[in-house]
């Protein structure tokens, strides 16, 4: 006889219709939060969606000491500092970050580097929430803003290692 196994959730989410949140400086551009623990019972628990990257910004040297992290360019062109590597980003380039490898992703291009990215576990989210202020499709950029005067504390109690001291500039 065979044994009958819970099914698991679906989820779909049609384009422009996750959860969007624009981004401080020095990323600038907006986030969307396609899949997380509190928007669809998981077994593991992971996150995973996009963010663009205007021209001329960057997503700052940082590290990972509790999850790993998976990269896919979906359009645009770049730079990624890889523990100080510098390895070119352009439309199905895969990046693969595990624990405290630093990184830093740098939009060298003329249009948006649009970025998906998957951690597991979960909790880029919580971080992008932290800092973000939410976005409407379709609404023009804001003025760039900065980061909250509480980063680090955001930081430390979501997915991120501590600062490095040397941490490098694009």
């Amino acid at each position: 006889m065979s044994e009958i196994r819970e099914r698991g959730e679906i989820r779909v989410v049609p384009a422009g219709e996750g959860e969007s949140l624009w981004q401080p400086v020095p990323a600038n551009g907006h986030i969307e939060v396609l899949m997380a623990p509190d928007l669809v019972r998981m077994a593991s628990r992971f996150a995973f969606g996009t963010q663009t990257v205007p021209p001329g910004c960057h997503i700052r040297e940082h590290s990972h000491d509790r999850v790993e992290e998976m990269i896919f360019v979906l359009g645009g062109t770049g730079r990624a500092v890889l523990d100080g590597e510098n390895v070119r980003m352009e439309p199905g380039t895969a990046i693969y970050l595990g624990l405290n490898r630093r990184h830093m992703f740098v939009n060298e291009g003329s249009e948006d580097l649009r970025l998906a990215w998957l951690v597991l576990p979960n909790g880029l989210e919580d971080f992008f929430r932290g800092i973000g202020r939410p976005r409407i499709a379709g609404e023009p950029d804001p003025t760039p803003f900065p980061r909250p005067a509480d980063v680090l504390e955001i930081e430390r109690r979501t997915v991120f290692a501590a600062q490095p001291a040397d941490q490098r500039q694009p």
